[in-house]
């Protein structure tokens, strides 16, 4: 008797299933609990280049392609579409319970994303890249990957074979790379002979070698206060345990008049701690955790006066659904009742709110670590609700799914975080606030997270949620620094090479365990050797004095993808651009060299007349704009916000000052300039830690966050010490 063909409906259910499985995170080893909630259900796109793998449980699962994760959808529509025998519904209910109902708060198994970044792939990459059961192997995409984004690895479930090549990889990386760090670290410490020994022989001619730094007086003055400040502290301290008796309330009353009161005091131990460095100054600070929409759990800290705000209770604090710009009705009513809370004394004022992004290898702590002179630090004592994000891994490495060791964790670069970490902490800095929109500051990499995320193809509708964009040391072109030999070197070998050197986990984590384990300040000693050797940076505008606290925060987990983008074959190092190829980026410099040559604009190209010497004038610029540049060369649309950039003068790391050639010569139609300056004597980090910083950059910040300021939250919130309703709104107008 020939056999019965299998029904249509039954089939798909049967095709859907097995789809499932081939994305999911469930293996053999677990359960049969375990293994349904972890089964993928559906592909939810975040972007048009984000599909997220939602799991059984509300979960989701990073990195699958395009076409897998269409094929998922398609496979569930299909199902729905017949009406399913009760054989094949149970089939499907084995796989795929229903994800109707929202994760709870706090539910470990919340979420996780997928992402296929860049164009389509290339046809001729072979097949197993796209099999999510393939070998570790086949999961790794070839050598020629798409301009811009290059294809993320892709991970299967964590089977057996997995582990060992994962292992394998860990392994080989662990030596080969502590290699490289060994290099580094010996010619940082080669390079540094002549000069240490140059200023020994200074010393012993009794001479200071300091005496030429450009801020020596204010070095010395400072260290002075800085050890009556100590000796103070040590004083209050003896004068409080020997009057026990005191009460609090007593105590209190005592010091009500100090605007800020400090909580902590007496000498620097060096510690990685935002909050103890907070009270140092009369602040503190509270630590929220968010989650993002592919399931990493990243870390938010919140700056107040102790004297105007009390924090919530820790479970508040804790993170909630990856969805993002979505009204949370638990904590709007938490809020609600903290403003309508007319009795408490210590009810907090409105502030507008403001946000700071750190940059490439740090955290949040480089904006902490100056004292009062601290920008994240003086913006809050100037009346600005100040919050400060942790990229995803950074001192903690944690997601909802995955685990340290599984390369499934480390499978993301610059784009994820852009499009991922940005989103998820301006919609908690907008839930916890209740405002509508908030002002980002960003320094290097954090601005390269912006820049990408606001991107027309990216996620431009983020651009809505930001009043003002401030770039510190902005890092979309690279500097000539890129050409250094050991640059130079990671940019010449080929993917499966450089995940062999650096591996598919960590970018070199034995960096982390020399943080934990060597004495803070000569961490810190060598931490700033070995950055300055590589990215030529000095002190000389630094506070030396607090320059081992400074890299107390640096560095931190990074993905090896995340940094063969930057300096690996074929991504950043090659354009040097992140959102522009490197022919594009020819043309673009060959046009600009048109310009300084007398080019003017005719039929909508730029041409040099030799007979003309005359530069190009305005009218030119904005006819050149609205032209060819207004449409497929352009980076931004309508949505993005306004821009105010400072661009370090002396950076070799990255070319600020092409940036700001792009916005003026009107390659940017919708991109709107209300404030930029080229600081010529800093260099990269100058913008942040120069002890005129707040001179150069921090007040102008102030400023500028305030006159870009909504003018409904300009009349409800507290204006900032410096700033005042008389100062007239920039008008926010579109190159045309």
């Amino acid at each position: 008797m020939a056999t019965e063909p299998v029904p249509d409906k039954a089939k798909a259910a049967q095709e859907y299933t097995r789809q499932a499985k081939r994305l999911s995170y469930a293996s053999r080893r677990h359960t049969g609990g375990t293994r349904a909630r972890n089964t993928a259900v559906e592909a939810k796109f975040v972007t048009a280049h984000d599909p997220v793998v939602v799991t059984a449980s509300g979960g989701r699962l990073p990195v699958v392609p395009l076409a897998e994760a269409k094929k998922l959808n398609r496979l569930k529509e299909q199902v729905k579409a017949y009406d399913l025998s009760a054989e094949a519904t149970a089939l499907m209910d084995t796989v795929a319970p229903s994800t109707d109902e929202k994760p709870s708060a706090g539910d470990t198994s919340e979420s996780s994303e997928s992402s296929q970044n860049g164009p389509k792939r290339d046809p001729n990459e072979r097949h197993e890249s796209h099999d999510a059961s393939a070998p570790l192997r086949g999961a790794i995409p070839p050598s020629r990957t798409t301009p811009l984004f290059p294809p993320i690895p892709l991970y299967g479930p964590p089977t057996y074979l997995l582990k060992l090549q994962s292992l394998c990889f860990r392994t080989t990386s662990f030596f080969l790379s502590l290699a490289f760090l060994g290099i580094i670290v010996l010619g940082s410490i080669f390079t540094s002979i002549p000069a240490l020994a140059k200023e020994g022989v200074v010393r012993l001619i009794g001479r200071d070698p300091d005496v030429h730094r450009p801020f020596y007086e204010e070095e010395i003055r400072r260290r002075k206060l800085r050890r009556e400040a100590e000796k103070e502290w040590t004083s209050r301290l003896r004068r409080r345990n020997s009057q026990g008796s005191m009460p609090d309330a007593q105590a209190e009353d005592a010091s009500s008049d100090i605007e800020f009161e400090l909580t902590e005091g007496g000498p620097d131990p060096v510690i990685c701690d935002i909050q103890y460095y907070a009270r140092r100054v009369g602040l503190d600070a509270e630590e929220y955790e968010v989650q993002t929409e592919d399931g990493f759990i990243i870390t938010l800290w919140h700056l107040f006066n102790p004297k105007e705000y009390t924090p919530g209770p820790a479970e508040h604090r804790r993170y909630r659904s990856p969805e993002v710009f979505k009204e949370d009705e638990t904590n709007a009513e938490y809020r609600a009742s903290l403003d309508s809370d007319q009795t408490n004394p210590k009810q907090r004022p409105r502030r507008y709110p403001v946000l700071l992004m750190h940059g490439l290898l740090q955290s949040a702590g480089a904006y902490c670590s100056n004292d009062d002179d601290s920008l994240a630090f003086w913006l809050c004592k100037s009346g600005y609700d100040v919050w400060l994000g942790d990229n995803r891994c950074g001192f903690r490495p944690r997601h909802t799914i995955l685990k340290y060791s599984e390369p499934r964790m480390w499978a993301w670069n610059i784009r994820q975080m852009g499009v991922m970490d940005l989103p998820a902490f301006v919609s908690r800095v907008l839930s916890e606030t209740g405002f509508k929109k908030l002002a980002l500051i960003s320094h290097s990499q954090g601005t390269t997270q912006a820049f990408v995320a606001l991107a027309k193809e990216q996620r431009p509708e983020l651009g809505q949620k930001l009043s003002v964009f401030c770039a510190l040391a902005p890092a979309v072109y690279a500097g000539p620094l890129i050409g250094k030999a050991y640059f130079k070197f990671m940019r010449i070998i080929s993917p499966a090479l450089f995940r062999l050197m650096f591996g598919i986990h960590a970018f070199i984590p034995f960096m982390m365990t020399m943080h934990r384990l060597l004495p803070s300040r000569l961490y810190g000693a060598l931490g700033y050797r070995v950055f300055s050797f590589l990215f030529d940076w000095t002190d000389t505008r630094w506070e030396r004095d607090l320059r081992d606290r400074m890299f107390q925060f640096a560095p931190v987990y990074v993905s090896a993808e995340s940094m063969r983008w930057w300096l690996g074959k074929d991504c950043f190092a090659k354009h040097k651009c992140i959102l522009m190829t490197r022919d594009e980026s020819k043309r673009e410099e060959k046009e600009d060299e048109q310009f300084e040559n007398g080019g003017h604009l005719q039929n909508g190209t730029i041409v040099v007349d030799g007979n003309n010497t005359d530069k190009i004038n305005k009218a030119e610029q904005k006819q050149l704009s609205a032209g060819h540049h207004s449409g497929l060369t352009a980076w931004y649309d309508h949505q993005v916000p306004p821009f105010a950039l400072w661009v370090a003068g002396n950076d070799d790391l990255v070319d600020g000052r092409r940036l700001l050639r792009r916005f003026e010569r009107g390659r940017e139609p919708h991109v709107r300039i209300v404030h930029s300056k080229v600081i010529e004597e800093y260099e990269h980090l100058d913008v942040i830690w120069a002890m005129d910083a707040i001179e150069q950059v921090g007040r102008e910040v102030r400023n500028v966050i305030w006159r870009t300021m909504p003018e409904e939250d300009r009349r409800r919130c507290a204006i900032p010490r410096g700033c005042s309703m008389e100062d007239s709104p920039y008008r926010i107008e579109r190159n045309s």
